[in-house]
């Protein structure tokens, strides 16, 4: 089987975005392959500085992962910042990472340009994220768009190492589902928690409802003909339509009738019943949260027994055995 590991941050409350472009494929993948699943929290310190809200915002990422079927007896689930082993790698990694390779990387330059402040972790956040791939040997990294040339990043330092300390990682493949690689948000840019353009999945229905009346469409007039494939409201219900609903909803667009307000509405109560097991689901699993820290504490020392033994060979190889 196929060793396939990916990550979400606990930085802010999940989104279909989230979902579709990776929660749902991991938790696909869990029939078929050797599944690493984490929560980044190392990661989320780039961006988040207040202690509970991270504390709080793992336990809920957690819930968030088991409420949508995640069984943690059919992978490996933890906290990257439990296994300091992920921290020594980067460091050694990063001794070996060319700062102009760094220097290319686009998220840097678009996540300063919006007002994130341009500090050292958020400039090596690839260094990391190489380090997290690479310790558990992982042969596919699902990703979205965004995050593919951080993975070309972890590829090229493997390969570096490789060459210089002899076959060492498995150099990881990237796994993008290019229909939902990228799920618009409300304004139609990248959903995402950064441009504040979410549609959270476990919101109540009142909330839920302003949040997708809120999606952002032209001001044709009804009868008038729409292209639905510039349209990011039809780009949404493509998530959830029944394909016979979405083809009629299709010619609307085409030959005029489609009425927005109408179809927000729709859309609405498909999220709302989509989700509805899970949100139940959740509030049950965060009502115990030393449910939680225990299934994620278990995950972590499996990770663990991966992670230590690549630490131990790459110590091995660039000689800080002795």
């Amino acid at each position: 089987m196929k060793r396939i590991l990916s990550g979400i941050q606990p930085s802010g409350k999940l989104h279909i975005g989230n979902y579709f472009g990776m929660m749902k494929t991991m938790i696909d993948y869990m029939e078929n392959s050797d599944l690493y699943v984490f929560i980044v929290d190392l990661h989320a310190l780039t961006s988040v500085h207040d202690r509970e809200r991270l504390g709080q915002g793992t336990l809920e990422a957690a819930a968030d992962f088991l409420a949508l079927g995640l069984d943690p007896d059919r992978c490996t689930f933890w906290v990257q910042s439990d296994l300091p082993e992920v921290c020594e790698l980067t460091w050694i990694l990063s001794t070996l990472t060319p700062m102009g390779l760094l220097e290319r990387c686009h998220s840097f330059k678009d996540k300063t340009a919006r007002g994130l402040t341009a500090s050292h972790g958020l400039f090596s956040y690839p260094v990391l994220m190489a380090a997290d791939i690479l310790l558990f040997q992982s042969e596919i990294v699902p990703v979205g768009k965004d995050q593919k040339q951080h993975l070309e990043v972890a590829r090229d330092i493997a390969i570096k190492f490789n060459n210089i300390f002899g076959d060492t990682f498995v150099v990881p493949e990237p796994a993008i589902n290019e229909s939902t690689a990228i799920v618009p948000g409300v304004d139609g840019q990248k959903m995402s928690k950064s441009y504040d353009n979410t549609i959270p999945i476990f919101l109540d229905d009142k909330p839920l409802r302003k949040r997708v009346m809120a999606i952002q469409t032209d001001s044709t007039p009804v009868e008038d003909p729409k292209d639905p494939d510039t349209c990011n409201l039809y780009a949404l219900l493509k998530l959830f339509m029944t394909p016979q609903r979405l083809a009629e909803i299709r010619d609307l667009y085409i030959h005029g009738g489609a009425a927005y307000g109408h179809i927000k509405q729709e859309l609405f109560e498909l999220i709302r019943d989509y989700f509805a097991d899970a949100r139940l689901k959740k509030k049950e699993l965060l009502a115990n949260p030393d449910y939680l820290r225990g299934i994620l504490g278990s995950g972590a020392d499996k990770a663990r027994a991966k992670a230590t033994f690549t630490l131990d060979l790459v110590r091995d190889r660039v000689g800080l055995k002795y």
